[in-house]
């Protein structure tokens, strides 16, 4: 945070940058400022005639009704002829003047910091302000009266009275921030509002930084355990072969000028008639493709318990867990868009068609968990993009699918049924909304809506509009004929429930898997 001299100039911006700042670590803005006198150097006339003229825009109720009090008694001097009363009049009237003359030529040089702890929560959760304000100049200060920005979604603004602040000396208030809802919501600038020891008039400066509080989708740990049907070569199974086997794998090349004749290959070496030496090759980490559907026209309703959001917070989860036991992790969206980007990760190849796999865990976690922070639905109306991204990505049949998925016509459910081809084992997760209850779930298992949800008219799959196929009891059954391990979900419905289901097979039975 920048810090401000609270005279009609601001101070010169300090720390660390002129742009947002966030951070855990050192507080941020926490070098001193020294703000210009007003009047003094390079500054014109016309500025000071009219910073001056804005303070005087700062005077009170109380300031104005001193001014209209001292001007109606020296009228009334005046008619009457009493210099007594034209004596008070004018004490009354200078007493305001004198006062914002005096506020605006008094330069409090201040620095202002901000320190977030932490910098990114998950919703619902809260994250601790703490505001320093120094004194850097040789003069106390007067009443400071202090005021933080604050989107209204993050609750009220808080506002702070400090006392008198002694040359050197500093204060430091904290409140509390908590956010219902995903996004990167700006706090700040700080406003220090200015007020004489009479309440005359209050001049009112901002600093000019701001920091970034990022509230990230809420996240569940998933159950460990393997997913039913995960190839080997991307699952534990393929970990478990590499540990066997040894972190090297031999694989033996012609013998080249410098190399270590330690690690000549002498069996090679008889089998080809020239000197081979071992290549070591690190095993591939397993990988896993995150699909999100973000489509409008995918979810109904919105707000912290919609669909969309209960699915936003799966591919939180998923994304973490499955960066906890080491796999490459990418999200994909129905834009096509993928996180890391095509470029990134130590796997991404030359060509850039099947990169976009994070390798550092955490780093690739931090980036994901941002990303989901701020995603909005899109105004795609299929998932055309999502399917050419994946088939340009990938070679054959490759790593773990993962979709969270809306609701889904016919032609976006055969879609989603050829993103199969592109996965070594895909997991599809359908949310639905929070309509039907456990037994109505049952009925669309068993192929239609119970005569209990029938009945409603909110329930899903009533409305002449709902094509047949957007049903848990449309999608589930045709994404599982095609090989997926589908699930239904939403809003009421754990994800580590559905994710034991995936790792137990209750579900999949008689889906060949």
């Amino acid at each position: 945070m920048s810090a401000a001299g609270p005279g009609p100039y601001p101070g010169p911006e300090h720390g660390p940058g002129h742009g947002p700042s966030h951070g855990t670590g050192p507080r941020s803005g926490s070098d001193p400022a020294y703000g210009a006198d007003p009047g003094r150097g390079e500054s014109s006339t016309g500025d000071e005639r009219g910073s001056l003229r804005t303070a005087f825009g700062g005077l009170t109720t109380r300031g104005r009704s001193f001014l209209a009090a001292g001007g109606a008694a020296a009228v009334c001097a005046y008619v009457l002829g009493q210099p007594d009363l034209l004596r008070v009049g004018l004490l009354l009237a200078v007493l305001p003047l004198v006062c914002v003359v005096v506020l605006h030529r008094t330069r409090h040089r201040v620095a202002g910091s901000r320190q977030l702890s932490p910098d990114r929560v998950p919703a619902h959760s809260e994250s601790r302000v703490c505001l320093r304000i120094d004194n850097v100049s040789r003069l106390p200060t007067g009443l400071l009266m202090l005021q933080d920005r604050v989107p209204y979604v993050l609750g009220p603004r808080p506002r702070f009275v400090l006392d008198r602040v002694e040359p050197a000396g500093a204060r430091e208030v904290s409140y509390r921030v908590r956010s219902d809802l995903r996004g990167r919501f700006p706090l700040g600038p700080l406003q220090l509002r200015l007020t004489d020891p009479f309440g005359m008039c209050e001049l009112t400066r901002s600093f000019s930084q701001y920091d970034t509080l990022t509230v990230v989708p809420r996240t569940e740990p998933l159950p460990p355990g393997r997913l039913i049907g995960h190839n080997e070569g991307f699952g534990d199974g393929r970990q478990r072969a590499l540990a066997l086997a040894g972190d090297d794998d031999v694989v033996p090349r012609g013998y080249r000028h410098g190399d270590d004749l330690r690690r000549v290959h002498w069996r090679s070496t008889a089998r080809h008639g020239e000197l081979m030496v071992r290549r070591e090759e690190q095993p591939q980490r397993p990988r896993c493709t995150v699909l999100l559907d973000t489509r409008r026209d995918a979810y109904a309703g919105s707000g912290p318990d919609s669909p969309f959001e209960w699915a936003v917070s799966g591919a939180a989860s998923t994304c973490l867990h499955l960066l906890e036991r080491g796999y490459a992790v990418r999200l994909l969206t129905d834009t096509g868009a993928l996180t890391p980007g095509p470029d990134s990760g130590a796997d991404a190849p030359a060509d850039g068609l099947g990169g976009g796999f994070g390798g550092v865990a955490s780093a690739t976690g931090g980036l994901l968990l941002d990303t989901l922070a701020v995603v909005e639905h899109s105004t795609e109306e299929s998932l055309e993009r999502a399917y050419e991204a994946l088939r340009t990505s990938t070679n054959g049949r490759e790593g773990l699918l993962i979709a969270f998925l809306g609701e889904l016509d016919e032609e976006q459910t055969s879609l989603v049924a050829r993103m199969r081809r592109q996965a070594g084992r895909a997991v599809a997760f359908c949310a639905q909304p929070e309509l039907v209850q456990d037994t109505d779930a049952v009925a669309y298992e068993q192929g239609g809506p119970s005569e209990q949800t029938a009945t409603r008219p909110d329930a899903p799959g009533t409305g002449p509009d709902v094509p047949a196929a957007g049903l848990a009891g449309g999608t589930v059954p045709v994404l599982r004929e095609a090989g997926w391990l589908a699930l239904p979900g939403g809003p009421g419905v754990a994800l580590t429930t559905l994710w034991q289901e995936s790792t137990t097979g209750s579900t999949a039975k008689g889906l060949g898997q």
